[in-house]
């Protein structure tokens, strides 16, 4: 199974113009490790809108300051498009994430370079906040055939669980995930 689908989705309007004027902004490279709904709608056609772009760690960790400073919520690039870039101080991703970062839009910028997580690892960082969103975001992976139900179970075991506070919440939520997105009732 593919982590990238064989074409990217177009993005709806606002989002190609507020990345190129946000590229346009920035006066060095800068990497964003993302995930959330902006990945799934830009890389799997999730049709849920989306108002910002969540990531988890910028490259220069500098760089991160700067795109707060330029497109985070309520900055004027921001309130221009009526959307941002949103820095997510606290998630729980498998701890080899980085290994499996794929390129969102390779060569369309000059200095913002826009990797997201693989999809088996962002269903992983919602078990956490596990919302109402978060499980239909799993279910449309499900669905479209873009996660399977060994990868997530393989992760979480190996790269995520052994660093939980509190693993059973977790291995609750995942269990019921199996359960209800691939009818698989196998013990987390």
């Amino acid at each position: 199974m593919s982590s990238k689908p064989d074409s990217t989705p177009a993005l709806p309007s606002p989002w190609p113009e507020f990345l190129e004027e946000l590229d346009k902004l920035l006066s060095s490279a800068v990497e964003l490790h993302c995930l959330g709904g902006f990945v799934l709608m830009a890389l799997y056609g999730l049709p849920r809108p989306t108002g910002d772009i969540d990531y988890i760690s910028a490259v220069p960790a500098e760089g991160s300051a700067t795109i707060q400073v330029i497109a985070g919520p309520d900055t004027k690039l921001a309130r221009k498009y009526k959307v941002c870039v949103h820095s997510v101080t606290v998630a729980e991703v498998p701890e080899d994430y980085e290994t499996r970062l794929v390129e969102i839009f390779p060569g369309r910028f000059s200095n913002l370079r826009l990797l997201a997580l693989d999809p088996h690892d962002v269903v992983l960082a919602k078990l956490t906040r596990n919302s109402p969103v978060d499980n239909g975001d799993v279910e449309f992976l499900a669905k479209a055939g873009v996660i399977d139900a060994t990868t997530p179970q393989e992760r979480y075991r190996q790269e995520l669980r052994p660093y939980l506070a509190d693993e059973k919440k977790h291995d609750l939520t995942l269990q019921l995930w199996l359960e209800d997105y691939f009818q698989e009732g196998s013990a987390v």
